[in-house]
């Protein structure tokens, strides 16, 4: 029955992965600490399962034509050298005993600035294609990956969080093609930051396989859904994502997990709704059409 819930878990998270391209760790790590994993057994965790629905979600966005394989591999690599760094400094935290504060701290403080910038973002019009998006600054793409590289590892996250706004306001990227590029930059990201962990933290892998397993089922759904959005729509849900997520860490903090598990998932449940009238409506249309004389 546990295993069941991890894979009903896993499914939800990889929907708004594979539609918001963010890897899903930057919400089963804190998901999991309210369920009571300790912060790196949850980092370790999340890395695992950001591997699987990252590459579930590739071959979605694939299809669409919207990874840019050039962007995402600068990206990529340049994260998978911060992991590297990362790595001994979260080991550092909890040996100092300031993990359970200093992860939680971190989450708050960067998901609120994102989510501001995302909310602010989503009222202005983004339809037309910047000059930038032509030609990205490379210098400007490593910074990025590696500042997602380093906070992926830390926080046990896929990067996509802090790449995807990152690369819609200093790359030129519109947002379905920053969702579909960070997905194959987080692949390169968590594959490294799961590696430098699992040989020296203990984790169950069952439970990382349920996720896993929910995982598959819910991110090729999750990257079709992008198709019945506009672009400002799915920055403005993202950045209402990001301060859900925000509020559960808070609660976790004062030891109100119960409220914080609620939180979260009223916002899944008030996306998946919308996303299914979404979906009628635009399948209402085309069977308008094909009916019309």
């Amino acid at each position: 029955m546990e295993y069941l819930l991890f894979i009903a878990l896993g499914a939800l998270i990889s929907v708004l992965s594979g539609f918001f391209g963010v890897g899903g760790g930057f919400i089963l790590t804190p998901t999991l600490m309210l369920f009571g994993f300790s912060p790196v057994e949850a980092i370790t965790t999340s890395l695992l399962f950001s591997i699987g629905t990252s590459l579930s979600g590739i071959f979605a966005h694939i299809r669409m034509k919207n990874i840019w394989l050039k962007q995402g591999l600068i990206l990529g690599l340049s994260g998978m050298a911060a992991t590297q760094a990362a790595h001994p400094f979260v080991l550092f935290l909890e040996e100092k005993g300031w993990d359970t504060w200093a992860v939680p701290l971190f989450y708050i403080i960067l998901l609120s600035y994102f989510a501001l910038g995302m909310l602010k973002r989503g009222r202005k019009s983004t339809s037309a294609v910047l000059p930038s998006e032509l030609s990205p600054s490379i210098v400007k793409m490593v910074l990025i990956g590696f500042f997602a590289g380093f906070v992926s590892t830390t926080l046990g996250v896929g990067g996509g969080f802090i790449m995807v706004p990152l690369s819609v306001a200093y790359l030129g990227m519109m947002p379905k093609k920053a969702v579909g590029t960070s997905l194959f930059a987080v692949m390169l990201i968590v594959s490294a930051g799961f590696l430098s962990y699992a040989s020296t933290v203990s984790i169950d892998y069952w439970i990382g396989i349920s996720l896993v397993t929910g995982g598959l089922i819910g991110s090729q759904f999750g990257a079709r859904l992008t198709s019945y959005f506009e672009n400002e729509e799915i920055t403005y849900m993202l950045g209402a994502l990001y301060m859900a997520t925000v509020a559960s860490v808070i609660l976790k903090l004062i030891h109100l997990n119960y409220t914080g598990l609620v939180l979260m998932a009223i916002f899944v449940g008030g996306f998946l709704v919308r996303s299914l009238v979404k979906v009628q409506k635009a399948n209402a249309r085309i069977k308008a059409k094909k009916e019309r004389p």
